[in-house]
């Protein structure tokens, strides 16, 4: 999805509905720097507020996404074109969240190995250890809650079984027996367990 059109075309269905930037933002009860953003190709619309702003603009959400007002005849056309950029863009975000999820594991786990080190062999008061510990043991559940909701959400889990492509819970993610990012889970389809593969595609 080319992001300068749709800005583009944003600002065009707002200056045609006689609405400023602050009063569509005030419809939609966001700030008018997020309609800016929108309407320079900075940003897209979240798509808990698609709707909403489609309704205000008087235009389909896939007219929307193609940056265009459409014909009968090629509707369907965008809007599978479109529907391919969302999933395109869903396995992008979610590999970069993978990535960040690398990043928090290792940042966490330093931390807390670090000021566990520094807590137990350099000579300091009884509370000022304490307080390192603390601090360390609260850094590092943290970064683990972020590292397992990353995981949960980003890609999809595969069920070695019956192949059914899912997003589990995050109590059936966090008490998982696992090794790396294989996770041994009760698969909602078949309802049999296997050791199930994170994948980011689900096709």
């Amino acid at each position: 999805m080319d992001q300068i059109k749709i800005g583009k075309f944003i600002a065009e269905c707002r200056k045609k509905n006689n609405l400023t930037q602050m009063q569509l933002a005030e419809k939609l009860n966001i700030t008018d720097r997020a309609i800016s953003k929108w309407e320079n190709g900075k940003a897209m619309p979240d798509s808990s507020i698609m709707l909403d702003l489609c309704n205000e603009l008087k235009i389909s959400v896939n007219e929307l996404l193609s940056g265009e007002v459409l014909e009968m005849n090629n509707y369907n056309e965008k809007l599978e074109k479109n529907l391919i950029d969302m999933v395109k863009q869903k396995e992008q975000s979610d590999k970069k969240m993978l990535r960040l999820e690398i990043v928090i594991g290792y940042i966490s786990s330093i931390t807390f190995l670090i000021l566990i080190f520094v807590a137990s062999y350099i000579e300091m008061q009884n509370w000022i250890r304490i307080l390192l510990i603390s601090f360390g043991i609260f850094t590092f559940a943290i970064g683990m809650y972020n590292c397992i909701k990353i995981e949960q959400t980003a890609g999809y889990y595969e069920c070695a079984k019956c192949h059914h492509k899912y997003i589990p819970t995050y109590s059936n993610v966090l008490w998982a027996m696992h090794i790396n990012r294989t996770r041994y889970m009760k698969c909602p389809k078949c309802n049999q367990r296997s050791w199930q593969k994170k994948v980011i595609s689900k096709s």
